[in-house]
């Protein structure tokens, strides 16, 4: 059996009927040129036909009771695993657009994964309209955060159109990093040395830690320095207490438009995001007459792990920085956006990498304690909302010959933040994925217009007329009445 991580544990210990902590990925292909009738029904059967099943996908729980998990959290392999249940096959109804893909994955999401069961699914969707299909995949996220997630899913597809006979991501297995090998005669010292080591550790670390603790603190009494922190962002709709049923809307860009604000402006461009959520926000908000006087924040995952590991778990730490959704006027708001993720990211840099692990468990545990306790959604929030940057691969993909033309992250929601919003890049593209609580957030696809519509506006205020060549204007995304579906590309 493999013990899980502190983090991980926690994600399993929140899994409720509300609050299911799964997350997934909708990649839409273009079927190969002269593809026959049967493509994805083969496609299908041979995924299905896989006799070896790799690690995560091969694990599950040791125990699926509440108890079980709370208390011995841990996997096993699972040796006789029924590929017909992880593996399914769906048809869209005619016209198969984006609105119909985007009700269907908001419902397949919306169910919980059987915790008797490995935590995964994979939906192949056919019937797409322009002769695409779609795969839709979701996996516990105990087992995979955003960017192992996106590994995992990535390292079995090709950069090359002609290739065939490919293996579906659950029969790949990932490449052995280098490890350092020790003498067997010295392991004994070898084991004393790090055991030593740790220790060693933990006393550097306790002081660094005591003092990130100290400056949040410091923030909350002095909110001018600058840093966002936890419980500082106030209660608005989207805080409160979250149903099963989730909406899912999307939204797709150029990164070079992006790219060239973030130069235009001083800015990065995870800055540009924020900015560009954070107005649409406060459009949202406004129109709901329940905009905040103070400014919502966001806590943003960043990636702890090294470039070569192809491992699961969870290997995120968090920062919190300020949306400025209270100031009117959309060029102080970016500055402001800013100077917070600054603030944030040089608080975050004080720390070694080595104390990391210990301080995002440090900054989590009061959220994990309210989903818990009860507490979710009935206090003030720990950050407002989940903003999450994900790079994905740079190249153009295919399996078996289909061209994947987009990927876009669907994530989870919890008690007292009913909306998540995750960006992932792609071939030159960043793809916008919203996730929010159905009851909540009935007009939800809103937001996903609203980002198009402030990347419009900045434009206009930031790039001279001759910055933008035509091949980048974008017209303005109309709103759908769509209970889930793709808002428009901006």
């Amino acid at each position: 059996m493999k013990r899980l991580g502190t983090l991980d544990a926690a994600w399993l210990a929140v899994e409720s009927e509300d609050t299911p902590m799964h997350v997934g990925n909708m990649q839409i292909f273009s079927l190969p040129e002269g593809a026959s009738d049967t493509f994805l029904r083969d496609m299908v059967t041979n995924m299905k036909e896989t006799g070896d099943i790799a690690p995560p996908w091969c694990y599950k729980l040791a125990w699926s009771g509440f108890l079980g998990r709370l208390l011995a959290p841990a996997w096993k392999v699972d040796k006789d695993i029924d590929l017909d249940y992880h593996v399914r096959h769906s048809a869209l109804p005619k016209p198969g657009g984006e609105r119909e893909l985007g009700i269907l994955v908001s419902r397949l999401h919306s169910n919980p994964l059987d915790l008797t069961r490995p935590l995964w699914e994979c939906h192949v969707i056919e019937g797409l309209e322009n002769n695409r299909f779609a795969l839709y995949t979701k996996m516990h996220h105990s087992m995979i955060d955003g960017i192992s997630g996106v590994r995992l899913l990535q390292r079995v597809l090709s950069t090359d159109p002609k290739e065939r006979g490919m293996l579906p991501p659950w029969a790949v297995r990932p490449e052995k990093r280098k490890r350092r090998k020790v003498d067997a005669e010295a392991s004994v010292p070898a084991a004393l040395s790090q055991a030593l080591d740790a220790l060693k550790l933990q006393a550097d670390t306790a002081p660094k830690l005591l003092s990130a603790g100290n400056r949040l603190v410091h923030s909350v009494r002095h909110p001018e320095d600058g840093l966002a922190a936890p419980f500082t962002g106030p209660v608005s709709k989207i805080n409160h207490r979250v149903a099963g049923q989730r909406r899912f809307a999307t939204q797709h860009y150029q990164l070079d438009r992006l790219k060239d604000l973030a130069r235009a402006s001083g800015s990065s461009v995870n800055d540009i995001v924020l900015y560009l959520c954070g107005t649409a926000l406060r459009r949202f908000l406004l129109e709901q007459d329940d905009l905040p006087d103070s400014a919502l924040t966001a806590g943003i995952p960043v990636d702890i792990r090294p470039a070569d590991d192809q491992g699961t778990g969870t290997q995120i730490s968090f920062m919190i920085a300020s949306l400025a959704t209270n100031e009117a006027d959309p060029l102080t708001r970016l500055q402001t956006i800013k100077a917070s993720t600054r603030r944030a990211k040089a608080h975050l840099q004080q720390l070694p990498k080595s104390a990391l692990n210990q301080y995002t468990l440090l900054l989590m545990s009061p959220y994990i304690l309210q989903l818990m306790s009860g507490l979710g959604g009935r206090m003030r929030p720990v950050f407002n909302v989940t903003i999450s940057n994900v790079p994905g691969p740079r190249e153009t993909l295919y399996y078996e010959g289909a061209r994947l033309e987009a990927m876009y992250p669907v994530s989870l929601i919890a008690h007292g933040g009913a909306l998540n919003i995750t960006c992932l890049s792609y071939a030159g593209a960043l793809n916008f994925g919203f996730t929010g609580c159905r009851d909540t957030l009935p007009s939800m696809q809103k937001l996903a217009v609203y980002t198009g519509e402030a990347l419009d506006d900045l434009e206009k205020l930031i790039l001279p007329p001759e910055a933008k060549p035509e091949s980048t204007a974008r017209p303005k995304p109309k709103p759908k009445k769509a209970a889930a579906n793709k808002s428009g590309k901006g």
